[in-house]
């Protein structure tokens, strides 16, 4: 799953936003403010950053220059009522990667963000494929060999983190902090309790590849050649 970060000061928007983009499939962290949004790519890592420009403390723009002269490459949606050529291009010769002025459909916001990750040095493959599974990041859709399989969203979700890494433990806040928003309240035993229904999902259809369990660390997903005991 991919994570980005929402720098929005209309909570009305914000939450338009963070439910849309939810429902196709990205995690959202959400902050009012350009010193929030400093804060929370301090102790995260982003895969895009939707920004605002008008906020509270500041110019949306100050911080698309701050991360470019601190050498920090991830890609910047610029989402602003600031429509006029000059305005498009400031932002774009800022840094940003795209600008798309409001108001917008989310469908479109989604195909940006998924423009934007499928870029060369970026994580969102077309498909990913590990052994007879595959999984379309795109379409949140999940197959083994030819056969659909109806897999919930947040398995769907768990199901990509593996595939991304496998042959590779991933530890278990590394998929806790893929799959929730900071703000999300996770139960004790909630990643344990998608693991085994994914598990047995992928069984039921004959999947051959297996995810195991490495105690106190985390997960991981291994190709039918690569499965260690």
């Amino acid at each position: 799953m991919m994570r980005l970060l929402l720098v929005e000061d209309n909570p009305r928007l914000a939450t338009l936003i963070r439910d849309g983009l939810d429902r196709q499939g990205f995690a959202i962290d959400w902050y009012e403010t350009i010193e929030g949004a400093q804060h929370a790519m301090q102790i995260g890592d982003y895969d895009l950053v939707l920004l605002d420009l008008g906020l509270p403390d500041g110019d949306g723009l100050d911080l698309v220059t701050a991360m470019r002269a601190q050498m920090d490459q991830t890609p910047i949606l610029i989402m602003t009522a600031r429509g006029g050529l000059d305005d498009r291009v400031a932002g774009l010769d800022a840094g940003a990667d795209d600008y798309l002025v409001k108001p917008f459909q989310i469908p479109e916001l989604a195909a940006r963000c998924r423009a934007l990750l499928r870029r060369p040095g970026h994580a969102l493959e077309a498909v990913l494929h590990v052994g007879n599974v595959s999984l379309n990041p795109a379409e949140r859709t999940v197959h083994v060999g030819d056969i659909a399989v109806d897999t919930a969203p947040r398995e769907v979700d768990l199901l990509e983190v593996l595939l991304r890494r496998s042959g590779h433990v991933v530890a278990k806040q590394s998929i806790e902090s893929a799959l929730y928003s900071m703000d999300a309240e996770i139960t004790p035993n909630a990643m344990e309790a998608s693991i085994s229904r994914l598990r047995k999902r992928l069984s039921a259809a004959s999947a051959d590849v297996q995810i195991k369990t490495i105690h106190g660390v985390g997960y991981a997903l291994y190709a039918p050649s690569n499965v260690t005991e």
